[in-house]
């Protein structure tokens, strides 16, 4: 075996063992949350650590979905979210496709004024919409919910469809107008379908950045019935105690949705998500 082979061999076993530490660090948690969610009060806290139940039980599945407003907190999660996103990845479609195609005044202000947005840190944007919300009377309401994840996600989502739109030859726009398509048809009919990985890519994220916002949620849902799941899960958590099993079971329950959106969606994505680099 030469010294090249022996390096590349070693290199491959120290990068090997890197991939299974970095895994551990993110599998371990979620381990223990199953196992956590399964376990009685008296086991959750048994010395020596118990990470296989000795007892498993449902009680604290249970208990969310009676003793807590959980399904309230499911329903408007959903609700919002999911509007949020589809309103999001109407618009960043259409301004990503003009950005890229066509010139105009103001476009390179306008890019520019997209990336701004993002450096401003979110949480000097709670007082400025709040008091937006509560001059239009939209303060615990979801309509004001989904308009706030709504302004939140547009300017990344523009960016990453700019991005696929840029993937695209526009010669494939040039001899569908030589044969007499309008742009709207041409983008309907023969862009649109060339760039549905990347809007799948750009629609897991707007989701899973709405799933999982806590703050804006905080602040602008006052009653119980109006809150989402983020927040249900954080009320959990009081000065007296920690009810550790029932979190563990609503944070588990809370992630169904997203994995099932990967399990469906992640052909798409991990074709978005490779389309600059393959085109």
């Amino acid at each position: 075996m030469t010294k090249s082979n022996s390096r590349n061999n070693k290199g491959k076993i120290a990068a090997y063992w890197i991939l299974i530490c970095a895994s551990l660090m993110v599998l371990v948690p979620v381990f223990w949350m199953i196992s956590t969610s399964f376990k009685s009060q008296a086991d959750t806290f048994a010395i020596p650590l118990q990470w296989i139940p000795k007892h498993p039980t449902f009680d604290a599945f249970k208990r969310i979905w009676s003793d807590y407003p959980f399904l309230d907190y499911f329903k408007n999660s959903l609700i919002v979210v999911g509007a949020s996103t589809v309103v999001s990845i109407f618009f960043s479609t259409l301004a990503g496709y003009g950005v890229s195609r066509f010139k105009f005044r103001g476009k390179g202000f306008y890019l520019t004024f997209l990336l701004v947005t993002q450096m401003v840190p979110t949480v000097m944007l709670l007082v400025p919409f709040y008091k937006i919300m509560t001059q239009f009377g939209l303060v615990n309401t979801l309509l004001g919910l989904v308009v706030t994840y709504i302004a939140i996600t547009i300017p990344v989502c523009s960016w990453m469809m700019l991005g696929y739109f840029d993937t695209i030859s526009q010669e494939l726009d040039q001899a569908a107008s030589i044969d007499g398509a309008s742009p709207f048809r041409t983008f309907w009919q023969i862009i649109l379908p060339l760039v549905l990985p990347g809007i799948v890519a750009t629609a897991i994220y707007a989701f899973v950045m709405g799933w999982n916002e806590y703050m804006f949620a905080l602040i602008l849902m006052s009653t119980e019935n109006m809150k989402t799941i983020p927040v249900g899960i954080g009320q959990l958590i009081s000065q007296d105690k920690i009810e550790w099993n029932d979190l563990m079971a609503a944070s588990l329950v809370a992630t169904i949705p997203v994995c099932i959106v990967f399990v469906f969606l992640q052909r798409y994505m991990i074709n978005g998500l490779t389309a600059g680099s393959i085109k």
